[in-house]
């Protein structure tokens, strides 16, 4: 991920769709930015973990990949959130802003809890398939939520494909569940960016109406 990407992502997802209505969140910058995460991090961690790596990768290398990714994508589903809270007020606002703290509630417990578990077990090789499959568990959970609150059937399609695929790959342990979150998981976020630009030229066009 390079310093210019915000910008480029910002350009190739503004430009296309006119003015939303007044609530509606512009998913894409994010969908882009998790998916290249998964498709990227993960995949890295499938070809060079397990005894017979296909290639040979720094160890850093497919967290550093995936962090970046996530970074850049919180980055833009906060300011997406945002822009989302202009002149909304009463319930709805406060709905917003209940799912905004719901990340940092989540990833705090999943924390504890993959870290108590490694204690209690005195198994700290866990967090390597935890924290993965987890992550992607704790995130299709919140946009179930999140699609339930906006009405946006695509969103609660996509947390409920995450939320399936990050537990389904628990069965495969490690290197294989990375190559699951890495094409499952990549490829949903790949569907799901194509699917958010019809929805919000949908949305534009009943607006104008």
């Amino acid at each position: 991920m390079s310093a210019a990407t915000p910008t480029l992502f910002a350009a190739a997802t503004t430009a296309a769709v006119p003015a939303l209505p007044e609530g509606e969140v512009d998913n894409r910058a994010t969908y882009i930015s998790f998916g290249l995460a998964y498709a990227l991090g993960h995949g890295a961690a499938a070809l060079s973990k397990g005894a017979s790596p296909l290639l040979a990768l720094p160890s850093w290398l497919p967290m550093t990949l995936l962090g970046a990714g996530l970074a850049v994508g919180t980055v833009y589903a906060t300011l997406a959130a945002a822009r989302a809270q202009r002149g909304v007020s009463g319930p709805d606002a406060l709905a917003g802003k209940l799912l905004g703290a719901s990340w940092a509630s989540a990833f705090t417990a999943l924390f504890l809890a993959i870290s108590g578990l490694a204690y209690t077990l005195d198994m700290p090789d866990v967090q390597t398939i935890l924290w993965p499959t987890g992550s992607g568990f704790v995130v299709g959970l919140i946009y179930l939520g999140e699609g339930a609150v906006r009405r946006n059937l695509l969103h609660y399609g996509l947390g409920t494909w995450l939320a399936l695929i990050s537990t389904a790959a628990l069965f495969l342990g490690a290197p294989g569940l990375f190559g699951v979150l890495a094409i499952a998981g990549g490829g949903g976020y790949a569907v799901a960016s194509v699917l958010e630009a019809r929805r919000l030229t949908a949305l534009a066009k009943q607006a104008r109406r």
